[in-house]
């Protein structure tokens, strides 16, 4: 690229000035330095990616898994709340259907052993989750068998609207949908058992998976419904130990 040769004169500094931002501009222009921005850029698929890595990596997590439309005559959980690390360990609330009776259940699942304290008895006794429709908690967040293992399975991901959201709406979260193989949502909820699963995910500016709508059939010889993951506090820590 070349200029035209102008009569030699005393440049002013404002002149001077001028004309180097002019020559920058000129060529930032040639350079295509947009293009290497827009290289730059993460696709769907590599946003989630990322967020399952974030997820994998961190000592630990608030956790809620609910849903308010659990099939009629399905003994199954209808909320988990509670904190869920790396170690992997749980400590919360599990609330189920249990025989037709709606039953919270404080539970600790810690060393691949999961406690619960039951109803009208004392103290914790080890138990096995999917007696009541549940997988183990400890391993909701794992990179194996947790939620964040759906994200790289996710099949037609597609990017959707940004919206504020988090603390004083302080944070950017992107919408990615995309529908998730029943093989992989069977290694998170063991009693699941359709086909496939639309997903519906919410990711912060930050890369952190902040909630999970999943929909399907989570129950044999059931109908399709809804379960919902929150995620928050990322970097919690906590000593969870046997009861």
């Amino acid at each position: 690229m070349t200029f035209p040769v102008a009569r030699r004169r005393r440049r002013t500094p404002s002149l001077a000035l001028a004309a180097t931002l002019a020559g920058a501009l000129l060529l930032g222009g040639c350079s295509g330095g947009g293009d290497d921005a827009a290289a730059d850029e993460q696709t769907p698929e590599e946003v989630l990616a990322a967020a399952a890595d974030t997820l994998a990596t961190t000592s630990g997590v608030d956790l809620t898994l609910s849903t308010e439309d659990l099939p009629d005559g399905v003994s199954g959980i209808t909320r988990a709340d509670g904190v869920a690390t790396s170690a992997p360990a749980f400590e919360g609330t599990i609330t189920v259907i249990y025989a037709g009776q709606s039953v919270d259940v404080p539970v600790i699942a810690v060393d691949e052993v999961v406690y619960a304290q039951l109803p009208f008895t004392t103290g914790y006794q080890d138990i096995d989750p999917g007696d009541y429709g549940a997988p183990d908690p400890a391993a909701l967040v794992s990179e194996e068998s947790g939620f964040g293992s759906l994200l790289a399975v996710t099949e037609g991901v597609e990017e959707g609207e940004s919206v504020r959201g988090g603390a004083d709406n302080a944070e950017v979260l992107t919408t990615y949908t995309g529908t998730v193989p029943g093989k992989a949502m069977k290694k998170v909820i063991p009693s699941s058992s359709g086909d496939s699963f639309d997903a519906e995910y919410l990711v912060s500016d930050d890369g952190e998976l902040r909630q999970a709508v999943l929909t399907g059939v989570f129950y044999p010889d059931s109908t399709e419904m809804t379960y919902t993951v929150d995620l928050a506090a990322y970097g919690t820590t906590q000593d969870i130990v046997a009861p």
